[in-house]
């Protein structure tokens, strides 16, 4: 079939063929599933067994799950005739027929590369490579890139426009139909590769993120399903969003949490703090306050233990008791790991003694005498039992205290800064901040050490301060990250400064970075337009550039919110008016008033119909990682003033201005500066790139 979607007599035979194909797999993939059904657990030879053959069948079955709206293929590699001449068809998951040949082959499989990675200069063995149009599942077109000598050279790919440019409306959907050769190349990255992924909006590194997940999950089931695997997010509307890609690609393992999630473990998020205090708090210098202030508490022996048995009182000198408490100190272990074994070492001293008097006490004796009353209560003196909210919230109202850990770290206005002003009456009646738990997490950490996961994807990483990278970092000590960010779309007064101090802080100083400057989402006009902020908030990075040949719709009005949607709302796709925190009951006011039907991101009544409505509220605060078909931008001076400090003010806007796949309208009443002289200004220049392999 032609670009221009005519059809020779030829391609009509082959469309009703691979339609014949499509209908095939989907009747193989049922076929796969019924099997499934088919089998129990009544087979097992225990009730553990059987419960985790159970578990094992339901996951199997929520993998074989068809959506008839999906299609089971979106592309087909044909191999030249010194490679073997076979073809495979691409999909999403794979799917055999009755004699076990491969009727779909899975996209992160071997043989499935060189449809994301040839090109004409290296077919990789690919005589040709054909992508698929599709309406609500069914099989509309074809449309073939030859791969070898012969025929010109593939401007672009219209059916690959279609797909990326296809009107959204509901969560974040994959895009494994459409990974360019760059993104490929990170998803299949090794596993015990730490990867960052500095990516321009509408590079598609959320995307990049989550189908690497998916690549892990398939070439490391085991060892990945066993020790698991993290999606972090920024908030809980993100994880939302995100949350069908992974079912889609068959994949139902990883867990998703934010970083506040992950954190309270040792107490409940119950508090806000002004952005100065949180900026302290995630001040790496606080990891080596944390840890004085815990190993502070390991004391002095300044008497001998004394432990009476049988007839016999045996005496440990003060000299020795600190030998052996030294020794634990020097051997780097967990605080509580350090007190469960000083009873043991002092039980080793008094073993010698009675080796040295002629007994030859045992295992039974050295257990006993370790568990005996005075040398339990000895060692819990020098060593006393510490529990992470009582530590820091000693820190935070013992001034004397503070003042002796943070000696030289944190200056005298820092500490007073950290101290309550009103203290609670116990720890436990403590409300904690984000940052506050943050710091639980590392005082958990140091009494005793936090289990590693296999691989952690980690999203907007460059909103999370050095001790929130900590917290992630601990989590993967014996795995691997995928750390994914903007440092232009920092929004945070902690926020990371470069990728190599973040890397540092995760403890993966040899992680590698890419940066990802090529957008496919946003449209050329609405990109250049935002990246007027970039000298001003981002200078050291390279400017997106959009490959997509669509310029987009950029519109200016100063009219009101409801007169700024009507276009919008008019048009296929889902539409996302982004206001400033502090006028959000206004808009609502208006849209109501107005009548018009609408679900606001981040409200719990809503979380049901955000991103399944055709038109979004959305906080400017939590606009980060989303996207839709057709934006309003309202009141940008207001988005900018409604941050701690300009900077942070403008890489907000700049978060906002590039939300839109087709349309952009910005409603202002005045301009930032930063934006340059009047609405367009000559500064959007055409860009001349395409889009496809």
């Amino acid at each position: 079939m032609s670009i221009d979607g005519t059809y020779s007599p030829d391609d009509l035979d082959d469309l009703d063929a691979e339609r014949a194909h499509l209908a095939a797999s989907r009747q193989d993939l049922a076929r796969m599933r019924q099997r499934v059904e088919s089998l129990d657990s009544s087979t097992a030879g225990n009730w553990v067994s059987a419960e985790i053959l159970d578990a094992t069948l339901a996951r199997r079955l929520e993998q074989l799950a068809d959506d008839p709206d999906v299609p089971h293929f979106f592309g087909r590699v044909d191999r030249a005739a010194a490679a073997g001449g076979e073809s495979f068809h691409i999909g999403r998951r794979h799917i055999s027929d009755s004699a076990g040949d491969p009727m779909v082959v899975d996209w992160r499989a071997p043989v499935s590369v060189p449809f994301y990675r040839a090109s004409r200069t290296e077919p990789m063995g690919l005589a040709r490579r054909r992508r698929y149009g599709f309406s609500h599942g069914d099989l509309t077109g074809f449309e073939d890139e030859s791969l070898t000598g012969g025929g010109p050279e593939q401007e672009h790919s219209a059916l690959l426009e279609a797909e990326i440019e296809r009107p959204r409306v509901g969560p974040m959907r994959d895009i494994v139909a459409t990974i360019q050769p760059e993104q490929d190349v990170l998803v299949r990255a090794d596993l015990s590769q730490t990867i960052v992924v500095q990516g321009a909006p509408g590079t598609g590194k959320t995307a990049v993120g989550l189908h690497r997940a998916a690549y892990l999950l398939y070439a490391h089931r085991d060892q990945l399903t066993r020790r698991g695997v993290l999606i972090i997010g920024p908030n809980a509307s993100f994880l939302r969003y995100i949350r069908d890609v992974l079912p889609a690609l068959g994949e139902i393992e990883a867990k998703q949490a934010t970083i506040a999630e992950l954190v309270a473990v040792n107490g409940a998020l119950r508090a806000e703090e002004p952005a100065s205090v949180a900026t302290l708090k995630g001040d790496v210098r606080m990891a080596e306050v944390l840890r004085r202030a815990v190993w502070s508490h390991v004391g002095e022996p300044e008497e001998a233990l004394v432990i009476p048995r049988g007839s016999r009182r045996w005496r440990v000198p003060s000299y020795e008791a600190r030998e052996a408490l030294e020794g634990l100190r020097a051997n780097d272990l967990r605080y509580a790991a350090g007190r469960a074994l000083l009873p043991r070492a002092l039980a080793h001293r008094v073993l010698v003694q009675m080796e040295r008097s002629g007994d030859s006490p045992d295992d039974r004796v050295h257990d006993a005498v370790a568990r005996a009353k005075p040398v339990k209560d000895y060692a819990a003196a020098l060593w006393p039992d510490l529990k992470p909210a009582k530590v820091l919230f000693r820190l935070f109202t013992d001034a004397t205290w503070l003042a002796e850990v943070a000696d030289g770290l944190l200056s005298e206005a820092e500490q007073e800064t950290l101290l309550w002003a009103k203290p609670p009456r116990s720890a436990g009646a403590a409300r904690w901040s984000l940052a506050d738990l943050v710091l639980l997490d590392e005082i958990a950490d140091l009494l005793d050490r936090t289990p590693s996961v296999a691989h952690i994807v980690a999203d907007e990483a460059q909103d999370l301060s050095a001790m929130m990278l900590r917290a992630l970092g601990r989590r993967s000590t014996t795995g691997s990250l995928t750390i994914l960010g903007d440092l232009a779309q920092a929004t945070t007064p902690w926020a990371s400064s470069s990728w190599t101090d973040a890397l540092a802080h995760l403890g993966k100083p040899d992680g590698h970075v890419e940066q990802l400057t090529r957008g496919f989402r946003v449209p050329a006009d609405v990109i250049a337009y935002a990246a007027r902020l970039l000298p001003h908030i981002a200078p050291d990075l390279e400017p997106p550039v959009a490959v997509r040949r669509a310029r987009g719709d950029l519109t200016f009005t100063t009219s009101s919110v409801v007169a700024a949607l009507a276009e919008a709302l008019e048009r296929p796709g889902s539409v996302g008016l982004i206001a400033p925190d502090a006028s959000l009951p206004e808009v609502r006011a208006e849209l109501t008033e107005a009548g018009l039907a609408y679900a606001e991101i981040g409200v719990p009544a809503d979380e049901e119909t955000e991103f399944d409505a055709h038109l979004d509220l959305v906080p400017a605060s939590l606009a980060k990682g989303l996207e839709f078909d057709h934006v309003v931008v309202s009141d940008p001076t207001a988005i900018v003033a409604g941050e701690p400090d300009r900077g942070t003010g403008l890489r907000r806007l700049y978060v906002c201005l590039t939300r839109a796949v087709t349309s952009l309208v910005v409603r202002h009443d005045a301009l930032p500066e930063e934006l340059g002289p009047g609405e367009l200004g000559g500064v959007l220049e055409p860009v001349d790139a395409k889009v496809g392999t």
